[in-house]
């Protein structure tokens, strides 16, 4: 499986608006991630988000990005924030038969989720940002045998977006 892990875009506030949604930044980020996406040949059989709307919001915008039916977005606990890694590794293993799956979710489950499948711990420390963009490939989505293909950060995704 080709695992892509992102993190959301920038969010407003909580004090500003409680459901936090994504700011026009976090907005603009995504959309030049989806465009990074596609100019890359990146596309998804699955994308999965979390019940947050900023990441609900973020799977919308990487599904319309790269042609995938925003109706068949995947939306689970097991990517919140303080999901357990083995959890959402677990609910991911059950898409085994698809190829390329997204995950667009929160910190600090994404680098504990790339930390257990690169480490088998949670101990390998991963730096993500919002708005970049994590491939792992694993064939079996088991602790310690994923392989780091690529890290990219927002900017650079930008800028392979052309923008």
């Amino acid at each position: 499986m080709e695992l892509y892990l992102m993190q959301h875009g920038r969010a407003v506030p909580e004090e500003e608006n409680p459901e936090q949604p994504l700011s026009r930044e976090g907005v603009a980020q995504i959309q030049a991630t989806a465009a990074a996406m596609k100019r890359m040949g990146i596309a998804f059989d699955v994308i999965v988000c979390s019940p947050k709307k900023r990441s609900r919001q973020s799977a919308a915008l990487v599904a319309e990005g790269v042609n995938y039916p925003y109706s068949d977005i995947v939306e689970t606990e097991t990517v919140k924030a303080t999901a357990p890694p083995d959890e959402a590794v677990s609910f991911l293993r059950g898409f085994g038969r698809e190829k390329r799956v997204l995950v667009a979710g929160h910190l600090p489950s994404l680098a504990r989720i790339a930390s257990l499948l690169l480490g088998g711990d949670t101990s390998v420390r991963v730096r993500f940002e919002n708005g970049g963009l994590c491939r792992i490939d694993a064939a079996e989505l088991k602790p310690g045998e994923g392989e780091l293909v690529f890290l990219i950060p927002a900017e650079q995704m930008k800028m392979l977006a052309g923008k």
